[in-house]
Protein backbone atom coordinates (compact mmCIF):
# COMPACT_ATOMS: atom_id res chain seq x y z
CA UNK A 1 0.00 0.00 0.00
CA UNK A 2 1.34 3.40 -0.97
CA UNK A 3 0.93 5.88 1.87
CA UNK A 4 1.31 9.61 1.38
CA UNK A 5 1.66 12.16 4.21
CA UNK A 6 -1.24 14.49 4.92
CA UNK A 7 -0.91 17.80 3.05
CA UNK A 8 0.12 20.78 5.18
CA UNK A 9 -3.24 22.43 4.45
CA UNK A 10 -5.99 19.90 5.10
CA UNK A 11 -9.21 20.01 3.00
CA UNK A 12 -11.37 20.34 6.16
CA UNK A 13 -10.71 21.72 9.62
CA UNK A 14 -11.58 18.48 11.36
CA UNK A 15 -8.97 16.60 9.33
CA UNK A 16 -6.35 19.23 10.15
CA UNK A 17 -7.20 19.13 13.87
CA UNK A 18 -7.05 15.33 13.81
CA UNK A 19 -3.58 15.52 12.26
CA UNK A 20 -2.35 17.86 15.00
CA UNK A 21 -3.73 15.72 17.84
CA UNK A 22 -2.76 12.33 16.40
CA UNK A 23 0.85 13.47 15.97
CA UNK A 24 1.17 13.65 19.76
CA UNK A 25 2.11 10.35 21.43
CA UNK A 26 -0.35 10.69 24.31
CA UNK A 27 -0.24 7.16 25.67
CA UNK A 28 -2.24 6.80 28.90
CA UNK A 29 -2.01 8.80 31.12
CA UNK A 30 0.18 11.18 29.15
CA UNK A 31 -1.47 14.08 27.36
CA UNK A 32 1.61 15.07 25.33
CA UNK A 33 0.40 18.62 24.78
CA UNK A 34 -3.00 17.80 23.29
CA UNK A 35 -4.92 19.75 25.91
CA UNK A 36 -2.60 22.74 25.66
CA UNK A 37 -3.42 22.88 21.96
CA UNK A 38 -7.15 22.63 22.73
CA UNK A 39 -6.85 25.44 25.28
CA UNK A 40 -5.12 27.62 22.69
CA UNK A 41 -7.94 27.04 20.21
CA UNK A 42 -10.83 27.25 22.70
CA UNK A 43 -9.63 30.44 24.39
CA UNK A 44 -9.60 32.13 20.97
CA UNK A 45 -13.29 31.19 20.72
CA UNK A 46 -14.11 32.76 24.09
CA UNK A 47 -13.92 29.73 26.40
CA UNK A 48 -12.65 30.06 29.94
CA UNK A 49 -10.27 27.13 30.36
CA UNK A 50 -8.90 25.37 33.41
CA UNK A 51 -6.23 22.67 33.23
CA UNK A 52 -5.84 20.43 36.25
CA UNK A 53 -3.06 17.92 36.86
CA UNK A 54 -4.29 15.20 39.22
CA UNK A 55 -1.93 12.36 40.15
CA UNK A 56 -0.26 12.44 36.75
CA UNK A 57 -3.54 12.84 34.83
CA UNK A 58 -4.34 15.95 32.78
CA UNK A 59 -7.92 17.23 32.89
CA UNK A 60 -9.34 20.12 30.89
CA UNK A 61 -12.50 21.91 32.02
CA UNK A 62 -13.57 24.69 29.63
CA UNK A 63 -16.76 26.77 29.63
CA UNK A 64 -18.46 29.13 27.20
CA UNK A 65 -21.67 31.01 28.01
CA UNK A 66 -23.72 31.47 31.16
CA UNK A 67 -27.06 30.08 30.04
CA UNK A 68 -29.33 27.78 32.08
CA UNK A 69 -29.01 24.85 29.67
CA UNK A 70 -25.90 22.94 30.74
CA UNK A 71 -24.48 21.08 27.73
CA UNK A 72 -21.13 19.27 27.73
CA UNK A 73 -18.84 17.49 25.31
CA UNK A 74 -16.77 14.75 26.95
CA UNK A 75 -13.72 13.07 25.50
CA UNK A 76 -10.19 11.83 26.13
CA UNK A 77 -6.83 12.65 24.61
CA UNK A 78 -5.05 9.48 25.75
CA UNK A 79 -4.61 6.44 23.53
CA UNK A 80 -3.53 2.85 24.06
CA UNK A 81 0.07 1.82 23.24
CA UNK A 82 0.68 1.19 19.52
CA UNK A 83 2.02 -2.34 19.95
CA UNK A 84 4.72 -3.72 17.59
CA UNK A 85 5.88 -0.79 15.49
CA UNK A 86 7.09 -3.05 12.69
CA UNK A 87 3.52 -4.21 12.15
CA UNK A 88 2.30 -0.72 11.29
CA UNK A 89 2.21 0.34 7.64
CA UNK A 90 3.22 3.82 8.75
CA UNK A 91 4.42 5.27 12.09
CA UNK A 92 1.44 5.27 14.52
CA UNK A 93 2.01 8.87 15.58
CA UNK A 94 2.57 10.23 12.08
CA UNK A 95 -0.97 10.43 10.68
CA UNK A 96 -1.29 9.75 6.98
CA UNK A 97 -4.06 9.40 4.43
CA UNK A 98 -4.15 6.58 1.91
CA UNK A 99 -7.10 5.81 -0.37
CA UNK A 100 -9.24 8.27 1.60
CA UNK A 101 -8.50 6.53 4.92
CA UNK A 102 -6.83 8.28 7.84
CA UNK A 103 -4.27 6.04 9.58
CA UNK A 104 -2.67 6.44 13.01
CA UNK A 105 -3.22 5.76 16.69
CA UNK A 106 -6.28 7.69 17.82
CA UNK A 107 -7.87 7.76 14.36
CA UNK A 108 -10.94 6.03 15.75
CA UNK A 109 -10.50 6.18 19.53
CA UNK A 110 -10.98 9.10 19.83
CA UNK A 111 -8.92 12.04 18.63
CA UNK A 112 -11.07 12.40 15.55
CA UNK A 113 -14.09 12.87 17.82
CA UNK A 114 -12.33 15.76 19.52
CA UNK A 115 -11.22 17.16 16.15
CA UNK A 116 -14.78 17.02 14.81
CA UNK A 117 -16.15 18.85 17.84
CA UNK A 118 -13.43 21.50 17.65
CA UNK A 119 -14.28 22.14 13.99
CA UNK A 120 -18.01 22.15 14.79
CA UNK A 121 -17.43 24.61 17.63
CA UNK A 122 -15.56 26.95 15.31
CA UNK A 123 -18.40 26.75 12.80
CA UNK A 124 -21.21 27.43 15.27
CA UNK A 125 -19.87 29.55 18.13
CA UNK A 126 -20.95 32.84 16.54
CA UNK A 127 -24.53 31.58 16.24
CA UNK A 128 -24.84 30.18 19.77
CA UNK A 129 -26.67 32.10 22.47
CA UNK A 130 -24.50 32.54 25.58
CA UNK A 131 -27.59 33.53 27.56
CA UNK A 132 -29.30 30.27 26.62
CA UNK A 133 -26.56 27.66 26.99
CA UNK A 134 -23.47 26.93 29.05
CA UNK A 135 -21.22 24.91 26.74
CA UNK A 136 -18.62 22.75 28.50
CA UNK A 137 -15.60 20.87 27.18
CA UNK A 138 -14.59 18.08 29.58
CA UNK A 139 -11.41 16.32 28.43
CA UNK A 140 -9.16 13.86 30.28
CA UNK A 141 -5.97 11.92 29.59
CA UNK A 142 -7.02 8.86 31.63
CA UNK A 143 -9.88 7.06 29.94
CA UNK A 144 -7.90 4.09 28.63
CA UNK A 145 -6.23 3.47 32.01
CA UNK A 146 -7.65 3.09 35.50
CA UNK A 147 -9.92 6.12 35.01
CA UNK A 148 -9.66 7.06 38.69
CA UNK A 149 -8.47 10.64 38.22
CA UNK A 150 -9.97 11.57 34.86
CA UNK A 151 -13.66 12.03 34.06
CA UNK A 152 -14.58 10.72 37.50
CA UNK A 153 -12.62 13.59 39.04
CA UNK A 154 -14.09 16.08 36.55
CA UNK A 155 -17.64 15.03 37.47
CA UNK A 156 -16.85 15.46 41.15
CA UNK A 157 -15.26 18.84 40.43
CA UNK A 158 -18.38 20.05 38.62
CA UNK A 159 -20.55 18.84 41.49
CA UNK A 160 -18.38 20.81 43.94
CA UNK A 161 -19.15 23.91 41.83
CA UNK A 162 -22.89 23.09 41.91
CA UNK A 163 -22.92 22.44 38.16
CA UNK A 164 -25.56 19.89 37.11
CA UNK A 165 -25.33 18.93 33.46
CA UNK A 166 -28.52 18.57 31.46
CA UNK A 167 -26.89 16.89 28.46
CA UNK A 168 -23.51 15.28 27.84
CA UNK A 169 -22.35 14.28 24.37
CA UNK A 170 -19.49 11.73 24.44
CA UNK A 171 -17.24 11.55 21.39
CA UNK A 172 -16.40 7.85 21.66
CA UNK A 173 -16.50 5.75 18.46
CA UNK A 174 -20.09 4.49 18.53
CA UNK A 175 -20.77 3.58 14.90
CA UNK A 176 -20.67 0.08 13.43
CA UNK A 177 -20.03 0.62 9.72
CA UNK A 178 -20.43 4.36 9.07
CA UNK A 179 -20.76 7.45 11.20
CA UNK A 180 -24.32 7.97 12.39
CA UNK A 181 -25.52 4.40 11.97
CA UNK A 182 -25.43 3.74 15.74
CA UNK A 183 -25.51 5.85 18.90
CA UNK A 184 -25.19 4.65 22.47
CA UNK A 185 -27.49 5.85 25.24
CA UNK A 186 -26.19 3.59 28.00
CA UNK A 187 -23.68 0.93 28.92
CA UNK A 188 -23.66 -2.14 31.10
CA UNK A 189 -21.76 -1.87 34.34
CA UNK A 190 -18.69 -3.95 35.15
CA UNK A 191 -17.52 -5.52 38.40
CA UNK A 192 -14.53 -7.82 38.84
CA UNK A 193 -14.26 -10.25 41.71
CA UNK A 194 -11.65 -12.46 43.37
CA UNK A 195 -12.51 -15.59 45.35
CA UNK A 196 -10.03 -17.39 47.62
CA UNK A 197 -11.07 -20.96 48.38
CA UNK A 198 -9.19 -23.13 50.88
CA UNK A 199 -8.84 -26.92 50.90
CA UNK A 200 -6.37 -29.35 52.43
CA UNK A 201 -3.27 -30.52 50.62
CA UNK A 202 -2.65 -34.22 50.28
CA UNK A 203 -1.48 -37.05 48.04
CA UNK A 204 -3.78 -37.83 45.11
CA UNK A 205 -3.60 -41.53 46.01
CA UNK A 206 -5.23 -40.81 49.38
CA UNK A 207 -8.05 -38.38 48.54
CA UNK A 208 -9.96 -39.12 51.74
CA UNK A 209 -7.15 -37.46 53.69
CA UNK A 210 -7.30 -34.27 51.59
CA UNK A 211 -9.80 -31.62 50.53
CA UNK A 212 -9.44 -30.63 46.89
CA UNK A 213 -9.75 -26.86 46.60
CA UNK A 214 -10.43 -27.10 42.85
CA UNK A 215 -13.43 -29.34 43.47
CA UNK A 216 -14.79 -26.83 45.99
CA UNK A 217 -14.14 -24.02 43.55
CA UNK A 218 -16.02 -25.92 40.83
CA UNK A 219 -19.13 -25.95 42.98
CA UNK A 220 -18.85 -22.21 43.55
CA UNK A 221 -18.28 -21.58 39.84
CA UNK A 222 -21.27 -23.71 38.94
CA UNK A 223 -23.49 -21.72 41.31
CA UNK A 224 -22.31 -18.41 39.85
CA UNK A 225 -22.57 -19.37 36.19
CA UNK A 226 -25.99 -21.03 36.61
CA UNK A 227 -27.54 -18.17 38.55
CA UNK A 228 -30.56 -16.73 36.64
CA UNK A 229 -29.52 -13.09 36.27
CA UNK A 230 -31.84 -10.77 34.35
CA UNK A 231 -32.12 -11.46 30.62
CA UNK A 232 -32.22 -7.82 29.63
CA UNK A 233 -34.50 -6.31 27.02
CA UNK A 234 -34.53 -5.23 23.39
CA UNK A 235 -32.87 -1.98 24.47
CA UNK A 236 -30.38 -3.28 27.02
CA UNK A 237 -28.34 -6.52 27.21
CA UNK A 238 -28.83 -8.69 30.27
CA UNK A 239 -26.36 -9.44 33.05
CA UNK A 240 -23.62 -11.97 32.32
CA UNK A 241 -20.83 -13.50 34.42
CA UNK A 242 -17.59 -14.95 33.09
CA UNK A 243 -14.82 -16.79 34.93
CA UNK A 244 -11.60 -15.18 33.71
CA UNK A 245 -8.82 -17.01 35.61
CA UNK A 246 -8.01 -19.80 38.09
CA UNK A 247 -4.73 -20.25 39.96
CA UNK A 248 -3.64 -23.03 42.31
CA UNK A 249 -0.01 -21.99 42.61
CA UNK A 250 2.78 -24.40 41.78
CA UNK A 251 1.65 -27.53 39.96
CA UNK A 252 2.56 -31.11 40.84
CA UNK A 253 0.53 -33.92 39.33
CA UNK A 254 0.38 -36.04 42.50
CA UNK A 255 -0.68 -33.36 44.97
CA UNK A 256 -4.25 -32.32 45.77
CA UNK A 257 -4.22 -28.49 45.73
CA UNK A 258 -4.85 -26.76 49.03
CA UNK A 259 -6.00 -23.37 47.68
CA UNK A 260 -7.50 -21.80 44.57
CA UNK A 261 -7.85 -18.20 43.46
CA UNK A 262 -10.76 -17.63 41.09
CA UNK A 263 -11.14 -14.40 39.11
CA UNK A 264 -14.40 -13.38 37.47
CA UNK A 265 -16.09 -10.42 35.84
CA UNK A 266 -19.75 -9.43 35.68
CA UNK A 267 -21.24 -7.14 33.04
CA UNK A 268 -24.52 -5.99 34.50
CA UNK A 269 -27.61 -4.15 33.38
CA UNK A 270 -29.01 -0.90 34.71
CA UNK A 271 -31.31 -2.94 36.95
CA UNK A 272 -28.37 -3.48 39.32
CA UNK A 273 -26.09 -1.11 41.16
CA UNK A 274 -22.60 -1.97 42.40
CA UNK A 275 -23.52 -2.52 46.06
CA UNK A 276 -26.62 -4.59 45.34
CA UNK A 277 -24.77 -6.79 42.86
CA UNK A 278 -21.83 -7.33 45.24
CA UNK A 279 -24.25 -8.36 48.00
CA UNK A 280 -25.96 -10.85 45.69
CA UNK A 281 -22.68 -12.36 44.45
CA UNK A 282 -21.35 -12.73 47.97
CA UNK A 283 -24.52 -14.52 49.05
CA UNK A 284 -24.32 -16.95 46.10
CA UNK A 285 -20.71 -17.80 46.92
CA UNK A 286 -21.28 -18.12 50.66
CA UNK A 287 -24.28 -20.39 50.09
CA UNK A 288 -21.84 -22.93 48.63
CA UNK A 289 -18.71 -22.28 50.70
CA UNK A 290 -19.11 -20.27 53.90
CA UNK A 291 -15.33 -20.03 54.32
CA UNK A 292 -14.66 -18.55 50.89
CA UNK A 293 -13.14 -15.06 50.89
CA UNK A 294 -14.51 -12.62 48.32
CA UNK A 295 -13.31 -9.19 47.25
CA UNK A 296 -14.32 -6.86 44.41
CA UNK A 297 -12.39 -4.46 42.19
CA UNK A 298 -12.60 -2.20 39.11
CA UNK A 299 -16.26 -1.20 39.58
CA UNK A 300 -18.00 0.63 36.74
CA UNK A 301 -21.65 1.54 37.24
CA UNK A 302 -24.26 0.87 34.56
CA UNK A 303 -26.34 3.72 33.15
CA UNK A 304 -29.23 4.25 30.75
CA UNK A 305 -30.40 7.61 29.42
CA UNK A 306 -34.09 7.81 28.58
CA UNK A 307 -35.82 10.22 26.19
CA UNK A 308 -36.95 13.54 27.61
CA UNK A 309 -40.56 14.57 27.00
CA UNK A 310 -39.32 18.09 26.22
CA UNK A 311 -37.88 17.57 22.71
CA UNK A 312 -36.00 20.89 22.83
CA UNK A 313 -34.01 19.68 25.82
CA UNK A 314 -33.77 16.01 24.77
CA UNK A 315 -30.26 15.16 23.64
CA UNK A 316 -31.38 11.85 22.12
CA UNK A 317 -33.90 13.69 19.92
CA UNK A 318 -31.32 16.34 18.95
CA UNK A 319 -28.79 13.68 17.98
CA UNK A 320 -31.33 11.70 15.94
CA UNK A 321 -32.39 14.87 14.11
CA UNK A 322 -28.77 15.85 13.37
CA UNK A 323 -27.90 12.37 12.08
CA UNK A 324 -31.04 12.32 9.92
CA UNK A 325 -30.01 15.66 8.42
CA UNK A 326 -26.42 14.61 7.75
CA UNK A 327 -26.95 11.04 6.56
CA UNK A 328 -30.60 10.74 5.54
CA UNK A 329 -31.26 7.95 8.03
CA UNK A 330 -32.06 7.46 11.70
CA UNK A 331 -29.49 5.74 13.94
CA UNK A 332 -29.80 2.44 15.73
CA UNK A 333 -29.97 3.08 19.47
CA UNK A 334 -27.60 0.78 21.33
CA UNK A 335 -26.25 0.03 24.80
CA UNK A 336 -23.67 -2.55 23.72
CA UNK A 337 -19.92 -2.48 24.29
CA UNK A 338 -17.64 -2.10 27.25
CA UNK A 339 -17.57 0.63 29.85
CA UNK A 340 -17.53 4.34 29.04
CA UNK A 341 -16.66 7.57 30.83
CA UNK A 342 -20.28 8.51 30.21
CA UNK A 343 -21.09 6.63 33.41
CA UNK A 344 -19.49 9.41 35.48
CA UNK A 345 -21.85 12.06 34.10
CA UNK A 346 -25.07 10.08 33.69
CA UNK A 347 -27.89 10.56 36.19
CA UNK A 348 -31.66 10.84 36.35
CA UNK A 349 -31.18 14.49 35.37
CA UNK A 350 -28.31 14.17 32.87
CA UNK A 351 -28.79 12.54 29.48
CA UNK A 352 -25.63 10.98 28.07
CA UNK A 353 -25.33 10.02 24.41
CA UNK A 354 -22.27 8.67 22.60
CA UNK A 355 -21.85 9.68 18.96
CA UNK A 356 -18.66 9.00 17.05
CA UNK A 357 -16.91 7.40 14.11
CA UNK A 358 -16.91 3.62 13.47
CA UNK A 359 -15.25 1.48 16.12
CA UNK A 360 -14.12 -1.39 13.89
CA UNK A 361 -10.37 -0.69 14.21
CA UNK A 362 -10.06 0.73 17.73
CA UNK A 363 -6.95 -0.43 19.64
CA UNK A 364 -5.75 -2.34 16.56
CA UNK A 365 -2.54 -2.20 14.55
CA UNK A 366 -3.06 0.24 11.64
CA UNK A 367 -6.04 1.90 13.33
CA UNK A 368 -7.92 3.96 10.75
CA UNK A 369 -11.20 5.49 9.62
CA UNK A 370 -12.52 6.69 6.29
CA UNK A 371 -12.10 10.45 5.93
CA UNK A 372 -15.78 10.76 5.01
CA UNK A 373 -16.74 9.42 8.45
CA UNK A 374 -14.83 12.26 10.11
CA UNK A 375 -16.43 14.89 7.87
CA UNK A 376 -19.88 13.46 8.55
CA UNK A 377 -19.23 13.58 12.30
CA UNK A 378 -18.24 17.25 12.02
CA UNK A 379 -21.56 17.99 10.31
CA UNK A 380 -23.53 16.02 12.92
CA UNK A 381 -21.82 17.82 15.80
CA UNK A 382 -22.41 21.16 14.10
CA UNK A 383 -26.15 20.58 13.90
CA UNK A 384 -26.33 19.26 17.48
CA UNK A 385 -24.74 22.47 18.74
CA UNK A 386 -27.20 24.57 16.72
CA UNK A 387 -30.17 22.60 18.08
CA UNK A 388 -28.98 22.84 21.69
CA UNK A 389 -27.64 26.37 21.87
CA UNK A 390 -28.59 28.27 18.73
CA UNK A 391 -30.33 31.62 18.79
Amino acid sequence: MSIQPLPSIAPARSIYFAEVLMARASITPQDAGCQSYLIYKLEKLGFVCEKHSINGVSNLVARWGQGPVQFAFSGHTDVVPPGPLDKWKSPPFSPVISKNKLYGRGAADMKTGIAAMLAATERTIASLDKEKVSFWWLITSDEEGEAEWGSKWIAEYLASKNVQLDMCLVGEPSASASTGDTIKIGRRGSLSGTIHIAGKQGHVAYPKAAVNAIHKASNVINALTKYPFDKGSDDFPGTTLQITHMDTGSFTDNIVPSAVRVEFNVRYSWQFDQNGLATLLRSIIKSVDTEAEVSFSRPCEAYLSKPNSNAEHCLIACVEKAIRGATGRYPVISTSGGTSDGRFFASEHTQVVEVGVPNTTIHQINEHIHVSDLLTLEDIYTDILKFVGGR
